[in-house]
């Protein structure tokens, strides 16, 4: 069995780091119960790597994946691509962006698989001819947080865009990615929705950081702050502070999560992998290590319904 290899590939410099040491165990993802979409995420991730009968990847067994920041700050990757390599002796390395970064390094074929949160710009890059297949594969959702004492006044309305006109009316400060990540798009619909456009230069309440979920989730704790975040990288982060969540469960705040194989008619350097060596068909014994509650507060499987 191969030893699981694989890594972390930073998009501003060639180095390389190994997965173990950016996703420390104690920080893996059987704590929270990622068993639920574990099977059905590997089921795609092995029909990527076994989707096409053709092969340029004989002597390089990785295959390279660029995914969100979330799903590594989670600490999920780090929980399923161990086995993926345990199964099929592929290494993956990873370039963890936001999930339009992920995208345009899939448009220049500079990776092999997509695994992004977006919907609309995923069906533009197939349209596109970008990809060649695209699989939902799970969800979360995302919450609202913001300081215990909630000078905004929105805790438990269960209504994003009624919270954020609180917000913006109170002039609550609120921090941003604003990094063109899938969290971002998504906070940009909510605020378009609500009929409000804040600027950063403008409104002095409204802070983009340009920078990761971990990292505007740090500097909204270190400033009481409202952040809008996925619920699974929530539940990983630790220095919350005065932080909580304040607004939850509301259909809107539905996340999924889909797989793209790169087109490798468009880019031939794309690796694809024989599909005639027998693919497990994503039965790969897993363990229950978490409680119902704590299971729902992290990944589950996309059902047909909500594709």
């Amino acid at each position: 069995m191969r030893k699981f290899k694989a890594r972390y590939m930073h998009t501003q410099s060639a180095a390389m780091s190994n997965c173990s040491k950016r996703l420390a165990p104690s920080r893996g993802f059987p704590h929270h119960g990622a068993f639920l979409s574990r099977r059905i995420f590997l089921r795609s991730l092995l029909f990527a790597a076994g989707a096409s009968h053709r092969t340029h990847a004989k002597d390089y067994p990785f295959i390279t994946v660029a995914s969100t920041t979330s799903l590594e700050q989670s600490g999920l990757l780090g929980y399923l691509l161990p086995v993926f390599t345990q199964t099929r002796g592929i290494d993956v390395l990873v370039a963890a962006v936001g999930t339009g970064q992920a995208l345009a390094i899939g448009e220049r074929g500079e990776c092999d698989v997509v695994l992004v949160h977006d919907k609309a710009p995923e069906l533009q890059f197939m349209h596109d001819g970008f990809g060649s297949v695209r699989r939902v594969v799970m969800h979360n959702d995302f919450v609202l947080v913001g300081p215990k004492f909630d000078p905004a006044g929105i805790a438990a309305t269960h209504d994003a865009v009624v919270a954020l006109r609180k917000i913006a009316a109170a002039k609550a400060r609120f921090v941003s990615r604003g990094d063109m990540s899938g969290t971002d798009t998504e906070e940009q619909r909510l605020w378009a929705e609500a009929g409000i456009h804040p600027i950063a230069a403008h409104d002095l309440w409204y802070v983009r950081t340009g920078s990761s979920m971990e990292q505007t989730l740090t500097t909204a704790a270190s400033t009481n702050a409202y952040a809008l975040t996925d619920r699974s990288t929530w539940v990983q982060f630790r220095d919350r502070r005065n932080l909580e969540i304040v607004v939850d469960h509301d259909a809107r705040l539905f996340n999924q999560y889909a797989v793209m194989l790169v087109n490798s008619a468009r880019h031939p350097t794309v690796k694809v992998w024989p599909s005639s060596k027998g693919l497990p068909r994503g039965r790969v014994k897993t363990q229950s290590l978490t409680t119902k509650s704590e299971a729902s507060s992290c990944f589950s499987p996309t059902t047909s319904s909500r594709r």
